[in-house]
């Protein structure tokens, strides 16, 4: 299990250098002088060329990739191009709002597409199994911006329950910035929680027809103790690589729903740091979001493994 969880790390340090060269490289591919955009369309060649100098625009690629590096390996992400201010300070300004956002959309899928999964394969072939997958297939076919606005046309204009958007802090009020993070994380958690639950209603009905399971029938078990004891554990190994994938998908989908629901996260500042074109705080924004992404997938290998012995024993000499 240690030499599989080392196999799995080293292979996170590796995805982590590579993602930050293409990042790097990709960004400053862009057209566009991001000098110009700071001092505008009537600045001289010569104080280009000195904040250029200042911003290290002129020193090789290579050499700007290398600082940039290695600044973040010691938490410095550089300063912003047009705020003035140290990147990680505006990214931890910022990523208080969009990983609980993640967070709880993340937990409300779960909490919402495995149990409607397993009803529905308990339910194979009836009406309540038919209800549950078109109900998963509108919310795959439909997207999260428009769940928003619906659900803000009936929480917040309609019914007046909840805020429309905007964002409290943490520290002014809990309630009110928990209660601001309620519709934005329904609409990212819908989509994701119908995927959820038909991967989760495949899996188990495929594993219902195994072996085991007859066996644990003729034990003396009925199906429905079958499932829970042994079926559920079995069909969640798909699931945990759906589940990585997914908060890839709801950190990406920040970046639209923020915008919906006018919360000052970090897919907002990426959104407002690429129009302004602020190279460097893109960059350490994007960045970011690919630590944590890249850093679930090696927290999903190592449950698999933990979940799956077959795993562990290819991990051993």
């Amino acid at each position: 299990m240690i030499l599989f969880a080392l196999r799995r790390f080293i292979g996170f340090v590796v995805t982590l250098l590579v993602a930050a060269a293409v990042i790097f490289y990709l960004l400053n591919l862009l057209p566009g002088d991001p000098a110009q955009f700071v001092l505008g369309i009537n600045a001289t060649p010569d104080s280009l060329a000195r904040l250029r100098a200042q911003m290290g625009l002129d020193l090789p690629s290579y050499q700007r990739f290398g600082s940039w590096l290695w600044g973040m390996l010691q938490g410095d992400f550089g300063t912003s191009y047009t705020q003035r201010a140290p990147v990680a300070k505006l990214i931890w300004d910022r990523i208080g709002v969009t990983l609980p956002l993640a967070v709880f959309a993340m937990i409300i899928s779960v909490a919402v597409g495995l149990p409607l999964g397993i009803i529905a394969a308990r339910r194979r072939g009836k009406a309540t199994d038919t209800g549950i997958m078109v109900l998963a297939q509108m919310g795959v076919a439909v997207p999260n911006f428009w769940f928003g606005m619906m659900l803000t046309l009936l929480f917040a204009v309609t019914l007046r329950w909840l805020p429309p958007g905007g964002f409290t802090p943490w520290n002014d009020n809990p309630g009110l910035a928990f209660r601001g993070l309620i519709l934005p994380s329904l609409a990212l958690a819908l989509p994701q929680a119908s995927i959820l639950a038909r991967v989760m209603r495949t899996a188990l009905v495929d594993v219902t027809g195994q072996d085991f399971i007859r066996t644990a029938r003729a034990k003396g078990l009925t199906m429905g103790e079958a499932v829970w004891r042994h079926g559920v554990r079995n069909a969640l190994l798909p699931v945990l690589t759906v589940l990585g994938l997914q908060f890839a998908f709801l950190v990406a989908g920040t970046i639209i729903v923020e915008n919906v629901f006018y919360l000052p996260g970090l897919g907002r500042l990426i959104f407002t740091a690429i129009s302004e074109r602020d190279l460097i705080l893109v960059q350490g924004a994007t960045m970011i979001l690919v630590v944590a992404v890249t850093a679930t997938m090696l927290i999903v290998d190592i449950a698999y493994a933990i979940v799956d012995p077959r795993l562990r024993e290819r991990g051993k000499p």
